[in-house]
C-alpha cells in the first residue's frame, strides 16, 4: 500500500515562502512521476507542477511559473514544492500525487494519470 503525507503548509503573508514536502511509504518514489495539485473553495482541483522519474524534466503551470520549484529526493522518498513570492490567490489546499507513467521519464499532467494521493495541506496567504 502506498502513502503520501503532505506536511509544512501553513499561513504566511503575501510575498512570504513555504517549503512543502510530501513523504511517500510503502514503495519507493522513484517508482512514480509525481505532482502537486491545489484545489481552493469553490473551486476544481487544479494541476500546479510535476516531476519526471530521474528529476529531470519538470513542468509547471504559468501561474507559479518563476515563483514555485518542485524537487524530489528518492534517497528519501520525499518529494519537495518550494514556494516563493506567494500571492493570495495562491491559497487552497495543497495535494501530492504519484502516477506510473508510460515512458519512463514522462511527465504527467492529468489528475487521472495519477494513481495515489494525499490528504492535502492548507496553505493561506493572507493579504
Amino acid at each position: 500500500q502506498v502513502h503520501l503525507v503532505e506536511s509544512g503548509g501553513g499561513l504566511v503573508q503575501t510575498g512570504g515562502s513555504l517549503r512543502l514536502a510530501c513523504a511517500v511509504s510503502g514503495r519507493s518514489v522513484s517508482s512514480y512521476a509525481m505532482g502537486w495539485f491545489r484545489q481552493a473553495p469553490g473551486k476544481e482541483r487544479e494541476y500546479v507542477v510535476s516531476i519526471s522519474r530521474s528529476g529531470g524534466r519538470t513542468d509547471y503551470v504559468h501561474s507559479v511559473e518563476g515563483r514555485f520549484t518542485i524537487s524530489r529526493d528518492n534517497a528519501k522518498n520525499t518529494v519537495y514544492l518550494q514556494m516563493n513570492s506567494l500571492k493570495p490567490e495562491d491559497t487552497a489546499v495543497y495535494y501530492c500525487a504519484g502516477g506510473t507513467p508510460r515512458l519512463w521519464d514522462q511527465i504527467l499532467y492529468s489528475r487521472y494519470e495519477y494513481n495515489y494521493w494525499g490528504q492535502g495541506t492548507q496553505v493561506t496567504v493572507s493579504s
